[in-house]
């Protein structure tokens, strides 16, 4: 009887967890349901690697490219944790991906920043979005540029450190988390669907535990 109850027990907490929503991005053993596309052409596994249930990302001296999901999604929760390898250095995840390379190796989306000091601004690549009238950085001739500046960069945990990254996206807006804090909102995106993908721009960088509650 114990051993049945204690089943019984198992089964339901399996059940739980098999219906939370939540569904793995990345297995932790390959790249399935994703793609590659490398600005000059080599071969992704010279870049893109899984080592102990990471993607590991050799992008410094490399050339730039995109991991990206294979299906496109829409009002969803997308979380997952990244640390720097070798100091500070440069990437995004860049949400609402239609035409590839809108812009050099990055497709139309908009980018939510991973850049250290700087993770939760967004940066429009060919769609728009829009935030509070501060955060709109002014180019040379004081003219809104690509950048929207995030609320915060006080949320970024030590470099080397796991820092916990979740974009929130329903209907046209978009709301970013850092490590648990609100880093930035946008609203009246200009697209609210597309694929996802994970920036290869120059530096060593490691990603896991990607999921993702539609």
């Amino acid at each position: 009887m114990k051993r049945i109850l204690i089943g019984l027990l198992v089964g339901m907490v399996s059940a739980g967890f098999a219906d939370d929503g939540w569904k793995p991005l990345f297995d932790g053993k390959g790249f399935s349901g994703w793609t590659f596309d490398v600005r000059d052409g080599s071969p992704p596994e010279t870049i893109w690697k899984v080592t102990d249930g990471t993607i590991a990302v050799s992008g410094k001296g490399k050339s730039a490219g995109v991991l990206r999901t294979e299906k496109t999604y829409s009002n969803y929760t997308l979380e997952f944790e990244w640390r720097w390898m070798n100091g500070k250095g440069n990437s995004g995840c860049l949400i609402h991906c239609s035409k590839p390379r809108e812009m050099s190796i990055w497709p139309k989306s908009i980018e939510v920043q991973l850049a250290s000091d700087n993770a939760g601004d967004f940066w429009q690549i060919g769609e728009t979005i829009e935030v509070e009238e501060k955060q709109i950085v002014k180019n040379k001739k004081g003219q809104p540029s690509r950048r929207r500046l995030n609320l915060t960069d006080d949320a970024e945990k030590p470099l080397g450190e796991w820092n916990e990254m979740r974009v929130v996206v329903k209907d046209a807006t978009v709301a970013v988390f850092v490590n648990g804090t609100l880093v930035n909102k946008g609203w009246k995106a200009s697209a609210t669907e597309g694929a996802i993908c994970l920036q290869a721009e120059g530096a060593n960088i490691q990603f896991r535990n990607i999921r993702i509650k539609e």
